[in-house]
């Protein structure tokens, strides 16, 4: 784990020459940010495409191809309720909170994979201590704090609020809102690192300071 640390700081350095050598957008902390809160899938962690290919292969199960447009399109949505959605667009039978379990075990299978987004990481190694960071994710919470201590993360973060701290998911505000009443700090001064659309919508909506990390990796 320190030699993955060692090599990931190293990384960190050498994208920072290559942004001042290209000229690429660097992400930043907005001046108004009093808190950071991070998404997790495909913000802080590159697992987005193991998750794909854990929702194509029970997907398969039933005979459907899903579409990885569809899947991204999906992104920061909890589990069970997509499964709701390819119910209700597909024409399948899936029981939304079993196939999202098997779902979640098909993926964690895979988790020795994981990478990190790196922009994303060195930001949140360069502010802990400094300012208050939470993670809000859509899955379910004992899988993310397992993706979380893989990469090292728990290091810089305690909070954590997932699918099961919450009545309902992204685009619905109530996760971040929760990391915000974690972190003590009033919706409005927190910044919140997002990869998908149902979270910057969820950001929005509660009033906090949204950032689409996509346009920085």
């Amino acid at each position: 784990m320190q030699l993955y640390r060692q090599f990931s700081e190293t990384f960190a350095d050498f994208l920072l020459i290559l942004r001042k050598k290209y000229k690429v957008k660097k992400l930043t902390v907005d001046p108004r940010a009093r808190a950071l809160i991070f998404d997790l899938d495909g913000t802080l962690v590159d697992s987005m495409p193991l998750h794909y290919e854990a929702w194509k292969e029970v997907c398969l199960m039933k005979g459907l191809n899903f579409s990885e447009e569809e899947f991204y399109s999906l992104a920061g949505v909890p589990s069970d309720r997509i499964f709701e959605i390819i119910n209700q667009r597909h024409g399948t039978d899936f029981e939304p909170k079993t196939a999202s379990l098997l779902k979640e075990e098909t993926y964690l299978r895979k988790i020795d994979k994981l990478k990190p987004v790196e922009p994303v990481f060195a930001l949140a190694r360069e502010y802990h201590g400094k300012l208050p960071m939470a993670i809000g994710t859509g899955s379910p919470g004992d899988h993310s704090w397992e993706a979380v201590k893989v990469l090292g993360l728990d290091k810089y973060f305690d909070i954590l609020v997932s699918k099961n701290d919450v009545t309902e998911g992204k685009p619905n505000p109530e996760t971040f809102l929760k990391c915000a009443e974690a972190m003590n700090v009033e919706p409005q001064y927190c910044q919140v690192f997002e990869d998908g659309d149902p979270g910057l919508q969820a950001a929005k909506t509660a009033g906090m300071i949204p950032t689409d990390i996509r346009d920085y990796i």
